[in-house]
């Protein structure tokens, strides 16, 4: 609209630019103050805007990353630094390409609702009354207000605080209080119908809540083919239906100061074992495991064969009854990209995703599943899960030191990307490729 002097009071003499930070003392006759407004505006806009890759890095090192491993560099710093960079990003792969935004079981009953924040876009995680779960974006078609902010369960609709508008669990519009006026809940100049949440395309797969945010990605079931194609000697498609998540020792989750794509990057590799894992390795070293590489590039990991189930007593967990008989000690760690990381055993499967919160921080959370409910819940192999569950948290906090490490020496002018072992380090390069291919 029109700025007026109305709008924008300032003392005689003294501007506040709030757009840069600082104080400065200008001489200013009132009658310029709306152009002056208008100009600082403009420029803040300006400052505000997203860039193109281009003024953010040099997409000369972006395209050297996906040279042949002995020759490239990884990504640049500003990959791991800049602001600018993770709006794009935001964009180019958290809203282009599946990605993960919670788990199904977190939402266990009908009318559970919690929301989610994807790097600014608000979200709500929605379980229905037939069980189904829906994405949609978190903010009345209204006026834009958002709808939730803390997790709860809602008997029937979903209610915006604002003026009333109501909304049911599938994310239609039911209810427009007084849209007509006073008392007049309907009016034939609104069709409801038109103006339901906006849902998002979403896919649950061993219950892992996946969304496609700009709708521009191929199917689910296509995507994720490669990865069920190579487990089918592990698991088939009907053993998914198995797992169960662990309501006692099921969760934890890790506040990491870095950005979440280093968390990707060292789960992909068994290079730093002897020193980072140093337990781990006496029981699992670098020779029991073996790369993975997806193709088509779309996950990445390791895996490992002296896999050994826990047991105590007599008492162990079930197993996937259609595991290969010959790869019993057989377990993989893949990284599917973007931000979801997963542990697949005879026994247990975990999953453990990726919450990125700025460009330096990471909230990595681990949810553990079992065969059956009876090794998931079931009170006599309580200690086991515990057990379990602490063997791999402890495994993670090992791993923290190292991802931020790796943020802050992305400070250092000296370095910019780095390069790669070309015999261990073949996974994490298949990713930096990913990232690089989905920015260019």
């Amino acid at each position: 609209g029109p700025i007026s002097n109305e709008k924008f009071i300032f003392p005689d003499h003294y501007l506040i630019c709030k757009c840069c930070q600082r104080n400065s003392t200008i001489n200013l006759d009132r009658n310029l103050l709306p152009k002056m407004m208008l100009m600082i505006i403009f420029f803040v806009v300006q400052n505000y805007k997203n860039k193109t890759l281009s003024e953010i890095l040099d997409v000369k090192k972006l395209e050297a990353v996906d040279k042949p491993i002995e020759a490239a560099n990884g990504l640049p710093n500003e990959c791991y630094t800049s602001n600018d960079y993770l709006s794009y990003e935001r964009d180019k792969v958290f809203c282009n390409k599946w990605s993960v935004v919670g788990v199904g079981s977190s939402i266990p009953n009908p009318g559970d609702i919690k929301p989610y924040n994807l790097l600014g876009i608000p979200l709500i995680l929605v379980r229905d009354k037939d069980m189904g779960i829906r994405v949609f974006h978190n903010v009345c078609s209204h006026r834009g207000f958002k709808l939730l902010d803390k997790p709860c369960n809602l008997k029937n609709v979903i209610r915006c605080p604002y003026h009333s508008w109501s909304y049911d669990l599938r994310g239609n519009l039911i209810a427009t209080p007084h849209i007509g006026g006073l008392n007049k809940h309907q009016t034939e100049k609104f069709v409801k119908s038109k103006n339901n949440l906006k849902e998002i395309k979403s896919k649950i797969w061993m219950d892992i809540i996946f969304v496609n945010i700009n709708s521009n990605e191929i199917d689910f079931d296509e995507y994720i083919k490669p990865l069920e194609q190579r487990w089918s000697e592990f698991i088939k498609k009907g053993d998914q239906k198995l797992i169960v998540h662990s309501n006692d020792y099921g969760y934890f989750n890790l506040s990491v100061n870095c950005n979440w794509k280093f968390a990707i990057e060292n789960y992909c590799e068994s290079y730093h074992l002897p020193t980072i894992h140093p337990e781990l390795n006496k029981v699992s070293n670098i020779n029991d495991h073996y790369h993975i590489q997806g193709l088509p590039n779309r996950f990445a990991g390791q895996g490992s064969k002296k896999y050994e189930q826990l047991v105590r007593g007599n008492s162990k967990f079930n197993t996937f009854p259609n595991w290969e008989k010959s790869k019993l000690k057989n377990s993989e760690y893949i990284a599917l990209f973007p931000n979801v990381m997963i542990g697949l055993h005879i026994d247990h499967f975990y999953v453990f995703w990726l919450e990125p919160t700025a460009i330096n921080k990471t909230i990595e959370h681990m949810q553990m599943y079992y065969v059956g409910n009876e090794s998931a819940n079931k009170e006599e192999l309580k200690d086991l899960r515990k057990k379990n569950l602490q063997f791999w948290k402890g495994v993670m906090l090992e791993d923290v030191n190292v991802i931020e490490g790796m943020q802050n020496g992305r400070n250092s002018p000296a370095y910019n990307g780095g390069n790669f072992s070309p015999i261990m380090d073949l996974p994490t390069h298949q990713f930096h490729k990913w990232v690089a291919g989905n920015l260019i």
